[in-house]
């Protein structure tokens, strides 16, 4: 399988600042050196996150399409509660579809609160997993205390470090263990986006992990 990524970005159109489009965010990050973003809006209508995922393909990056399967899409990644059954009827709904590369990698992750939630999404197959919340979080609060560095030694799977990720603390997340970062505040409220992303690829590149 190609490597996944060192940084994931999440989108949330809620958290941008006044006046500024989540295609045109999307666009200076990925100008910027972003490959690779987990397509959530979770509250718009499906034909129209389906739209949105070919914009952003359409700007070179690969789609991972959060809850719900995407033709746009490379990847799927589902929520806590997901069971296996829904993981991999979604990844086969991706698979099957027609316009599907036959060289494209399908990504398949969940989201996780613990140590003990990660290795369940490894049992299951799950190609990666994102691992939350590893600091204080104002996207979303109420996951929690906490997890810090402690929490991603020894996971058994590509495991990214998802909440209050800043410049600040990726590389110290990445030299704990893990896989990469996975942002969504820091780059979706920023008043330059791009600079965040180049910040956030500088700070993991010195300390990439090995998986």
């Amino acid at each position: 399988m190609t490597a996944l990524p060192r940084l994931l970005v999440l989108t949330d159109r809620s958290q941008l600042p006044l006046g500024r489009s989540l295609f045109a965010t999307m666009a200076a990050c990925a100008e910027a050196g972003l490959t690779h973003v987990v397509l959530r809006e979770l509250d718009e209508p499906l034909e129209h996150r389906a739209k949105l995922a070919e914009l952003l393909a359409g700007l070179g990056l690969n789609v991972i399409a959060a809850h719900t399967p995407l033709p746009a899409a490379v990847g799927l990644h589902l929520p806590a509660s997901a069971s296996s059954n829904t993981s991999f009827v979604g990844l086969l709904a991706l698979s099957e579809r027609p316009d599907r590369p036959t060289n494209s990698v399908l990504h398949l992750g969940r989201s996780c609160h613990s140590s003990t939630e990660v290795a369940r999404a490894a049992e299951e197959g799950f190609d990666f997993a994102m691992l939350s919340p590893y600091a204080l979080t104002e996207s979303k609060p109420g996951y929690g205390p906490p997890l810090g560095p402690g929490a991603f030694g020894d996971l058994p799977l590509p495991t990214y470090a998802l909440g209050g990720i800043t410049p600040d603390n990726a590389a110290e997340a990445v030299a704990a263990g893990a896989h990469g970062v996975a942002v969504m505040g820091a780059v979706m409220r920023a008043e330059e986006p791009a600079e965040v992303v180049r910040d956030l690829l500088a700070a993991i590149g010195t300390t990439a992990a090995t998986s």
